[in-house]
């Protein structure tokens, strides 16, 4: 995505409002399966992209149908598939374990790191150097997670899991961050669109094998409060919500997007006290405005900003 100097309208901030809103909403979508339904990670997972795949489908026909439309060679199609595995398989998959046991605020946090993690990728494997206001970005974002974490271990100190979890986080946004990269060095041969709807494709055939081979379907048959999880996280909390920002993008710019989408970890802090009854401490607030500083760091100096 490059960035545009296209003001900010009425019309734009509320789309894109709403739509960071929305992205938000997974973390607790979850946390409440998990604790209504009783169902495990990676079915709620394969029912997410059950919901999910006919928008895939349909994506991925209407743009290989138009005029022009260029074919994939045998490289391109091993990097979609393998940038589709690391992006919404394996970072889905992490994010869906670590939601079993932290919370849903310090979850946001953690994966809210990730344009870090793309700096570093890039400063070690294409030797890209890291600039000033990149290791400013780095130190703010890094201190905020260490402040608002020690903050949480207070409160968690009967959760045995509570490490574990925080690390299949950071997993998640470590493979996502892979997948960003990837990306960004794909969609120029290829286009944005068609990118996403194969490498989603690519993800949802690797949750689906995983679940024949590895899952429960007993659980599947738990009754329609499981289903409808399933469908809310898919349209409410994937499609939706992805629509309605690459929309605000071709309104109001991707700057302004990247702004407006910080609401997302306050959002979900917010929900998750008075959906989860997850406590609002004082370290985690002051860690929040410390990753949103240095995030808002990143991704408006780069130009770009991709959403969770």
């Amino acid at each position: 995505m490059v960035a545009t100097k296209q003001p900010l309208t009425f019309l734009g901030f509320i789309i894109a409002f709403i739509g960071a809103i929305l992205f938000s909403t997974k973390a607790i979508m979850v946390k409440l399966a998990y604790a209504q339904v009783n169902v495990d990670a990676l079915s709620l997972l394969t029912l997410r992209m059950i919901f999910s795949l006919p928008f895939y489908i349909l994506a991925a026909i209407v743009i290989s149908n138009r005029s022009g439309n260029i074919k994939f060679n045998y490289k391109q199609w091993f990097k979609i598939i393998v940038l589709g595995l690391f992006g919404y398989y394996l970072s889905s998959l992490f994010d869906f374990i670590g939601l079993q046991y932290i919370s849903a605020g310090l979850e946001r946090l953690i994966l809210f790191l990730y344009p870090t993690f793309v700096v570093i990728i890039n400063f070690l494997v294409y030797r890209q150097k890291i600039k000033n206001n990149q290791k400013l970005a780095l130190i703010l974002s890094y201190s905020g997670i260490a402040l608002a974490y020690f903050g949480e271990i207070k409160l968690e100190s009967f959760n045995p899991n509570f490490l574990f979890g925080s690390f299949l986080v950071f997993l998640c946004a470590i493979t996502y961050s892979v997948y960003i990269v990837g990306s960004g060095r794909l969609i120029p041969e290829i286009g944005a669109a068609k990118f996403t709807a194969y490498a989603m494709l690519a993800a949802t055939a690797g949750i689906f094998i995983h679940f024949m081979l590895r899952g429960d379907y007993q659980t599947l048959d738990k009754g329609s409060g499981l289903w409808w999880y399933g469908l809310l996280l898919a349209v409410v909390a994937t499609v939706i919500p992805t629509f309605m920002l690459s929309a605000a993008i071709k309104k109001i710019g991707t700057n302004n997007v990247a702004i407006i989408s910080t609401i997302g970890p306050v959002s979900t802090i917010v929900q998750a006290h008075y959906f989860l009854g997850e406590h609002i401490f004082p370290a985690q607030i002051a860690g929040t405005i410390l990753v949103v500083i240095g995030v808002l760091l990143l991704s408006l100096k780069a130009g770009k900003f991709r959403f969770l």
